[in-house]
């Protein structure tokens, strides 16, 4: 019995590889904001939202699909996924309780242990079921409908009549009954416990034990040799048995811990959800697009890490880029580029692990993997210079990526002179759209820009952050061509229009003041 709530036809596996590039894309989407958001300081959701995000490109159409209608149903019917889950970590944490001071391996001991374990555990499934028998018909799902089918199917009365028929039975209040086969020279062989269905004992029974019908003998008190040959066999006999019933238990808490961890994931995503209604920002469920084609579409698309950190609403843009491999952006410095670009890759992260997305519509192509080159900032550890340092980055990328990927650039190549980062940015970027890979590039490299514009490639986008009428920056990225400046005289007026005028200081950079 599993519960399939991440996946349709098999586990969640929480010890899974993180891809190679997990803390680079981390950190220049940002995306530990989410992952804070989602958590709400609990490590275990912590974990797991990390775990899922991240390792989303390996999921197809219909798994997002199909986590995407089990998140509507935790929508609609938090309150009943939460007493799951709540459940869930009290049937892990009553195994601690349980289990506590049980110091001895005899095999009495751990079979009698076993026995307690699984009389918790028949109760907690008791309770699962309970519910899935209360609350069946409000869930639409797939996933939810087929977990909770399975625990009706599976865990019916005569299920908890046969465990607790087991459990007395495997308790020894009758004592122990034996089956062997005898072989050669009459040894014994196959030795197994056998059902007791005698007359209930008596307590006195144990000092005067009645006589028992058929063959028999008694060991004589002082026969040790005896005794200990006995005890040797029925240890033998109880030690199968309870290591059986103990892997039961483990299968039973394997279940348990699977339940938590999937539904884990859905709560972060509950969390995120009220945060973000919270600040008033939209969110919407996507159209995931099979891989092998281009397309990406979105409307009010805005960064929701960003929303968080800032703990207000932030400006949106649209995107039509369908059929589209490269979409080139540029224009006024910080007029919001990389903030856009932050956005796309959120997006995709989210999209691809069956979440909504922070837009009002959004569709878009799935993705082998999203790799990003950012702008670091000076980094005197470095052992070598940024531009070499960029380079590296870049050739990491290479050896990793696959056709059918997406590649995030913000203002790459830029450490060196205009005319040499602009020639390495157009090589790099034509031989990844003949590999097949989705680019989004943020760039103040004009030749770099105007060479692909002036190409006038089907498969291109330009947008252009640009400046409203007093210089302020409005944030939007409208289609447009690339333009030579990125109006970094209205951001020298805006530090310092208090101190000194952009005149002035040029006529002292010239000499002739």
């Amino acid at each position: 019995m599993k519960p399939h709530l991440l996946y349709s036809d098999k586990d969640f596996n929480i010890k899974a590889t993180l891809p190679w590039n997990a803390a680079i894309v981390t950190s220049d989407l940002e995306l530990q904001v989410l992952f804070d958001c989602m958590s709400a300081k609990d490590d275990l959701l912590a974990e797991v939202v990390q775990k899922v995000i991240l390792t989303s490109a390996s999921n197809n159409v219909a798994t997002i699909l199909y986590r995407q209608a089990i998140l509507k149903d935790c929508i609609s019917h938090r309150e009943i996924v939460q007493e799951i889950f709540n459940l869930s970590i009290s049937a892990i944490e009553s195994r601690k309780s349980s289990w506590l001071g049980i110091f001895t391996s005899h095999p009495t001991s751990v079979l009698s242990a076993s026995v307690g374990m699984m009389r918790v555990y028949a109760d907690y499934l008791r309770r699962l079921r309970a519910i899935a028998d209360e609350h069946y018909s409000k869930f639409q799902s797939e996933g939810f409908l087929q977990f909770m089918r399975i625990l009706q199917i599976e865990l019916d009365d005569k299920y908890f009549d046969a465990i607790n028929d087991n459990l007395d039975q495997l308790s020894l209040k009758g004592g122990t009954l034996s089956g062997v086969h005898l072989v050669e020279a009459n040894k014994g062989a196959d030795y197994s416990l056998q059902r007791y269905e005698g007359k209930k004992r008596k307590w006195w029974h144990r000092f005067f034990p009645p006589k028992i019908e058929g063959y028999y003998f008694n060991i004589h008190p002082r026969d040790e040799s005896g005794v200990r040959a006995l005890q040797q066999i029925e240890d033998e006999i109880v030690n199968r048995v309870g290591n059986a019933l103990a892997q039961s238990n483990d299968h039973i808490l394997q279940f348990f811990t699977l339940l938590q961890q999937e539904l884990a994931f859905y709560l972060g995503c509950l969390n995120l959800y009220d945060r973000l209604k919270e600040l008033r920002e939209p969110i919407t469920f996507p159209m995931a697009v099979p891989p092998g084609s281009f397309a990406h579409y979105a409307k009010d698309l805005y960064d929701p890490c960003l929303a968080l950190s800032m703990k207000k609403q932030v400006v949106s843009n649209d995107l039509n880029a369908d059929q589209r491999r490269l979409v080139i952006i540029t224009g006024a410095n910080q007029g919001g580029k990389s903030t856009f670009l932050r956005s796309i890759g959120v997006a995709q992260f989210m999209m691809q692990s069956g979440m909504f997305v922070a837009a009002t519509e959004y569709s878009a192509n799935i993705v082998n993997q999203v790799c990003t080159h950012f702008k670091k900032e000076e980094d005197h550890t470095m052992q070598s210079g940024k531009f070499d340092e960029e380079l590296s980055r870049m050739n990491d990328i290479a050896n990793h990526i696959s056709a059918g990927s997406m590649v995030l650039f913000n203002e790459s190549f830029a450490a060196t002179n205009e005319r040499e980062g602009s020639e390495i940015a157009a090589q790099i970027t034509t031989a990844l759209i003949e590999k097949g890979i989705k680019i989004f590039f943020v760039t103040h490299l004009y030749d770099f820009a105007l060479n692909f514009y002036e190409k006038e490639l089907p498969e291109s986008l330009f947008l252009r952050a640009g400046r409203l009428a007093d210089a302020s920056r409005g944030f939007k990225l409208t289609e447009a061509a690339p333009l030579p400046t990125s109006y970094g005289p209205d951001l020298y007026k805006k530090i310092f229009a208090d101190t000194v005028t952009v005149n002035t200081l040029l006529e002292t950079v010239n000499g002739t003041k």
